[in-house]
């Protein structure tokens, strides 16, 4: 395990001893706390790639994907008949 040092002014080192004692727990901890959820937090860039695979697995569960079957003929789309 590794040590950090950290500088900080005297009132926020007091203010956080308290923080911790009131947590029961040592500053020592929430810091390490704090470090260790920065660097396993999900990136927006991950969030949206995980939302999009996740979309595409229920598209593909429910056999909702991509397909031309809905689509128009050439004669229909061009048909002038059917915008009247």
């Amino acid at each position: 395990m590794k040590n950090i040092t950290v500088t900080v002014d005297d009132d926020l080192y007091y203010r956080a001893r308290l923080c911790a004692a009131e947590r029961r727990t040592t500053l020592s901890a929430l810091v390490r706390q704090f470090v260790q959820g920065m660097v396993t937090e999900e990136t927006p860039f991950q969030r949206m790639q995980r939302e999009q695979d996740e979309i595409l697995v229920r598209i593909h569960a429910a056999g909702a994907g991509p397909s031309a079957s809905g689509r128009l003929s050439r004669e229909e789309v061009h048909r002038r008949d059917a915008v009247r």
